[in-house]
């Protein structure tokens, strides 16, 4: 199988709703079972530098409860419960979510997971924050942590190495090259925009485009990658480079990533 991939989420706070995902290099059993199993949860949701889960109850069936126990990184007690409400393992898993410091509001989490060719993608939808546009938002990004611990213990046991994010830029062989192109070097940029938009189309780039950058010019591709021989893999790759005129790539991992989607309220964290 292959690696895992990085989590996903947005948060639409305009609708109260969360969306996230990742793919995870098990099969869907594997998964299930490390989503509602009293002695799997507490392996992996958390870290120390936050909090820990220490303890998981749950009665996983129709109307069965469940509750999570745990400690943060200021040693402050916290518990979250709820209701399971569907049960279809090993492809869906619906709850209640009810949290103290949500104000013991009542909402909805729905796991839903698919296999693929390389293992699982797992999405997750919590759904019922109303008005409460922080609450959401919050949530939001703690959905993407959790996914992420998630792959990462999961990860463990394949050998799969989750995906970073590259920064990759190509610096063209000469400052001016963006306004003196000759056809024959037009050609040659179409080449290497169909190459990255195909790219694109697999999942491995992100995003990319020119920098209008006072110094001259130059492209920017953001790649999704296991690590920086895989990314370097794929920007040898690119028709520019290959063509031996002097294109060059500079690669840097990207600490973490945030992307505003089009709807304003939301936001897409990797």
């Amino acid at each position: 199988m292959a690696s895992n991939d990085r989590p996903r989420a947005i948060a639409d706070v305009s609708a109260g709703t969360i969306l996230a995902t990742v793919t995870i290099a098990v099969p869907p059993e594997r998964v299930f079972r490390a989503i509602t199993a009293e002695d799997q949860i507490p392996l992996w949701w958390g870290a120390d530098n936050m909090y820990r889960t220490t303890k998981h109850m749950a009665d996983v069936r129709p109307g069965g409860a469940w509750r999570s126990e745990g400690k943060g990184a200021d040693g402050r007690d916290f518990h979250v419960q709820g209701e399971y409400l569907e049960v279809e393992p090993p492809h869906r898993l619906v709850m209640t979510w009810i949290a103290p410091w949500d104000g013991d509001n009542v909402t909805t989490v729905t796991y839903t997971l698919e296999r693929v060719d390389s293992g699982t993608r797992l999405t997750l939808r919590h759904d019922g924050f109303g008005p409460r546009h922080e609450s959401c938002r919050d949530h939001g990004s703690g959905w993407e942590r959790v996914l992420g611990w998630l792959g990462d213990f999961l990860s463990k046991e394949t050998g799969a190495t989750p995906l970073s994010v590259f920064h990759c830029r190509l610096i063209p062989p000469r400052p001016d090259f963006a306004f003196t192109l000759t056809e024959e070097e037009r050609a040659l940029m179409s080449a290497h925009a169909d190459y990255l938009r195909g790219k694109l189309d697999e999942g491995a780039v992100i995003l990319f485009g020119p920098v209008a950058d006072p110094a001259g010019p130059w492209g920017l591709g953001i790649v999704r990658a296991r690590d920086e021989a895989e990314a370097r893999a794929l920007t040898d790759g690119d028709p520019t480079v290959r063509s031996g005129r002097g294109f060059r790539y500079e690669i840097l991992p990207m600490m973490s990533t945030i992307m505003q989607v089009e709807n304003e309220n939301a936001s897409r964290a990797f």
